[in-house]
């Protein structure tokens, strides 16, 4: 399907269209999630600009968190999650599963059914990914937290620079910059990542013996 400068309304129609087309379902919701503001896409008919040079940068970024994420998660035993974009924040994020049911979610979050809030935080959590930010953070970063939340996880000592707590999100955050300017990026994020979880684990006392395991490689079975 051919980008250029379109309304949303076009693109949606374009793109449902090319789904069809194939056989592959095309039933949306319809509406943007977790925005304050959900206009239908078919009523966004005001003529949008397509950069591909800032499109490709944002892909060439999301390619390369993909990767060390990809790495990240083969230390975890337990449930995990893949790799996955979430289209309503435009965030890449991992989670992994304690195991352990969860209390309730409070749900609240903007244009988003507490049910489905509530099926994704059934259990306890750590969660962590890329996001290009807004709605509290005006530059892209890194970020990660635990739900619930354990005593103690925002006073956790994260041995990362530039790392802090963010008390209006909740959540660890790591400036993209950060780790695009360090000399090694991918260890750089690698270590975020392994830090914060193991804030999570620890304060949380999840069972780090049973559900953690070395590093390995994506796709590879480890040798018994």
């Amino acid at each position: 399907m051919a980008l250029g400068d379109l309304s949303v309304a076009r693109f949606h129609d374009n793109f449902v269209g090319l789904l069809r087309t194939i056989g592959a379902p095309a039933d949306f919701h319809g509406a943007p999630n977790e925005l304050p503001t959900a206009t239908p896409f078919t009523q966004q008919t005001d003529l949008g600009v397509y950069d591909l040079d800032a499109a490709h940068d944002f892909w060439r970024t999301l390619a390369s968190v993909h990767s060390v994420s990809n790495h990240f998660q083969t230390s975890f035993l337990g449930k995990r999650s893949p790799v996955h974009l979430f289209w309503g924040s435009l965030d890449l994020a991992v989670t992994r599963f304690s195991g352990r049911a969860a209390p309730a979610h409070p749900g609240g979050i903007p244009n988003l059914p507490d049910p489905v809030t509530r099926e994704a935080y059934s259990h306890e959590v750590s969660s962590a990914g890329f996001w290009p930010g807004g709605g509290g953070i005006d530059y892209p970063a890194f970020y990660s937290y635990a739900y619930p939340t354990p005593d103690g996880f925002k006073d956790y000592t994260i041995d990362h620079e530039d790392t802090f707590y963010s008390e209006k999100l909740g959540e660890f955050i790591l400036p993209y910059d950060s780790v695009r300017s360090a000399a090694d990026p991918a260890e750089s994020l690698l270590k975020f990542l392994t830090a914060t979880y193991i804030a999570a684990a620890e304060t949380g006392r999840w069972d780090r013996e049973a559900l953690e395991c070395d590093l390995g490689q994506p796709a590879i079975p480890r040798r018994v």
